[in-house]
């Protein structure tokens, strides 16, 4: 029962909620309600704590990815399939507020760094926000370099990259990684304190030191970088 006192008028918003709840009463009408309740009230803030969970619970990357298969399949369209890649490393990589304002603005910038899967496509979305929104913050060239980085994982099949341990030092483990007896010997030869787990396929290297301190954000991910393609190719890449 729902009573509200008779000598106050009801706002349009409570009658619109007291009508909806009087119009379908019949069993396997709470959809319908529901959808009125969203009518009335909004879908909400996608990207902030107001509704039933937050997206920070699954990560933007999982999120966009969800997002976009849903909508594919509603188009009824074919989605090419790429690894996701993991990256939990101290970086200061985000898309700040005071540089994209609009969180529509932001959730496509999100994603298109989500789908980028080259570095050709990594550089045009940086392209297309230096053509919008002006000069690049330091966090979003983070952000741009964690996307570079994920593509050169992708390239040797690796779909974590971790930091374990103390959060100044611990050991950063790569996996998975399958490397031969010539590449475990190179592993070991490069990186003193190394470790190989052939078992669970996973490679683990203490992480370097700086002049201010253990190594992190852009410095931190070029030497993973370096790291991984010493041990796995056995050739090094050029810093950016």
């Amino acid at each position: 029962y729902f009573t509200y006192p008779p000598e106050r008028p009801l706002t349009e918003t409570a009658y619109d909620r007291l009508a909806t709840i009087a119009q379908h009463t019949e069993m396997g009408a709470g959809m319908a309600v529901a959808l009125k309740d969203l009518e009335i009230r909004g879908a909400g803030n996608l990207l902030g704590g107001e509704q039933s969970g937050h997206i920070a619970g699954v990560g933007f990357d999982l999120y966009v990815r969800l997002v976009g298969e849903a909508v594919a399949d509603f188009r009824g369209e074919a989605q090419e399939e790429f690894a996701e890649v993991k990256v939990d490393l101290p970086v200061d990589a985000n898309l700040p507020v005071e540089y994209l304002p609009g969180e529509r603005l932001r959730l496509e910038a999100y994603r298109s760094l989500a789908s980028a899967t080259t570095d050709e496509a990594v550089e045009a979305v940086r392209a297309e926000l230096l053509d919008r929104y002006g000069p690049i913050p330091a966090q979003v060239e983070n952000l741009l370099a964690v996307a570079r980085f994920k593509v050169l994982c992708r390239r040797f099949g690796v779909t974590e990259v971790s930091l374990q341990g103390s959060a100044q030092g611990g050991t950063v483990r790569f996996s998975p990684v399958d490397l031969p007896e010539s590449a475990q010997l190179r592993l070991q030869r490069l990186y003193d304190r190394s470790h190989y787990k052939p078992a669970v396929a996973t490679m683990s290297i203490p992480r370097p030191k700086g002049p201010t301190g253990p190594l992190r954000d852009v410095a931190l991910l070029d030497w993973c970088a370096q790291a991984l393609a010493a041990v796995v190719s056995g050739h090094e890449i050029l810093s950016r």
